[in-house]
């Protein structure tokens, strides 16, 4: 039967006590560990990740200070996410392909917005998984963007 999301557990370690979650645009799985059976396209909704509090601190120092991106270490596995698949099991219905434009533009801009206040007000201003969300959202949608253009 399905149940929806459950709680993962840290995406780069495994360590199932997890202190923060970040979401993301459906199409960040191609960036991620492990990515190539997963149907990106059928994604209903947001993908989260998890992280462990150590591994938190890590990532927070790498997007924030590094400007580098985590997802490349994170398995996909590990993260939560809806498949279409599971909807129509559960509906006993066919769904056309999920429109992911709307939920990438309100992500993109809401990461604009926090990416915009960070830089112009400092880090301090901005809630610290609010920020290391914004940056990673951005730069997730930049790289798909460039895998489809090369496709």
């Amino acid at each position: 039967m399905y149940t929806g999301k459950t709680e993962k557990p840290c995406c780069l370690c495994g360590d199932r006590d997890t202190v923060t979650r970040l979401d993301l645009p459906p199409r960040a799985v191609r960036s991620m560990k492990n990515s190539g059976p997963i149907a990106w396209r059928d994604i209903v909704g947001e993908v989260s990740i998890h992280f462990c509090d150590s591994d938190w601190d890590l990532v927070t120092d790498l997007v924030l200070d590094t400007g580098m991106s985590p997802l490349s270490r994170c398995n996909v596995a590990r993260a939560s996410f809806d498949i279409r698949e599971d909807f129509e099991a559960l509906l006993n219905d066919v769904r056309d392909e999920p429109d992911q434009t709307p939920t990438e533009r309100r992500m993109l801009e809401e990461a604009t917005e926090t990416i915009d206040r960070v830089e112009s007000e400092g880090v301090e201003a901005v809630n610290t998984r609010d920020a290391v969300e914004a940056y990673v959202r951005r730069w997730a949608l930049e790289d798909a963007d460039r895998m489809a253009a090369d496709d």
